[in-house]
C-alpha cells in the first residue's frame, strides 16, 4: 500500500508542512487531490479558525465553528468537512498523481470523514499522505492495518517519498 503519515510536534506545524509540500508538487506539474488546512489566528486566547483548501481547484471551506468564548466542545463543522470530502471524492475520480489529507482526526477515527476517499485512492494505487496527531494515530494505524509508513515531519523527506511513489506509478504504467 502506498500510504504514509506524518505528525509535526508544534500546533499547526503539520498543516503548514502539508500545504508547502502540496504547493511544491503542483508547481512541478503533478496532479494533486485532497485537502490542506489553513489556520487563521484570532485573539490571544481564542482558538484559531480552521479552513481547508480542496486540491487542486482551491475551494476553501471553513471547517470550524465559533461556539462562543465559553464553549468547550468540538468546534468541527461536520457538514463543512463532509462537503470537502465530497469535493475530494469527485476530484479523485478525475485522476490524480497523489492525495494529501490534512488530518486523520476524530471524525475519521470514528469511521467518517475521509476514510472512504483514502480507501478509494489506495484501491486506485494513488499514493496517499495523511497528517495525524498523537490522539488519533492509533486509530489511523488500525484503519491502515499497520501498513502506513511514518515519515519524519520534514519537507525533503515527504517530498522524496511522494515523488518516488508517483514515479513508481508512472514507470509501471
Amino acid at each position: 500500500m502506498k500510504i504514509a503519515y506524518t505528525m509535526a510536534p508544534g500546533r499547526g506545524d503539520t498543516d503548514r508542512l502539508l500545504f508547502r509540500v502540496a504547493e511544491a508538487l503542483v508547481a512541478k506539474g503533478y496532479r494533486a487531490c485532497g485537502t490542506v488546512q489553513i489556520n487563521t489566528e484570532r485573539e490571544v486566547n481564542d482558538p484559531c479558525d480552521m479552513d481547508v483548501k480542496v486540491l487542486p481547484q482551491g475551494t476553501v471551506l471553513r471547517i470550524s465553528q465559533d461556539l462562543g468564548p465559553h464553549a468547550r466542545g468540538c468546534r468541527l463543522d461536520a457538514d463543512a468537512l463532509e462537503t470537502a470530502v465530497g469535493l475530494v471524492a469527485a476530484t479523485l475520480n478525475e485522476g490524480a498523481d497523489f492525495v494529501i489529507i490534512n488530518k486523520f482526526g476524530k471524525h475519521e477515527a470514528e469511521g467518517r470523514g475521509f476514510r472512504d476517499v483514502i480507501a478509494e485512492a489506495l484501491a486506485l494505487e494513488i499514493p496517499v499522505l495523511v497528517g495525524t496527531n498523537g490522539l488519533n494515530v492509533d486509530a489511523f494505524q488500525e484503519f491502515t492495518d499497520g501498513y502506513a509508513q511514518e515519515i519524519a515531519p520534514e519537507f525533503d523527506s515527504i517530498e522524496a517519498w511522494l515523488t518516488a511513489m508517483i514515479k513508481a506509478n508512472k514507470d509501471a504504467a
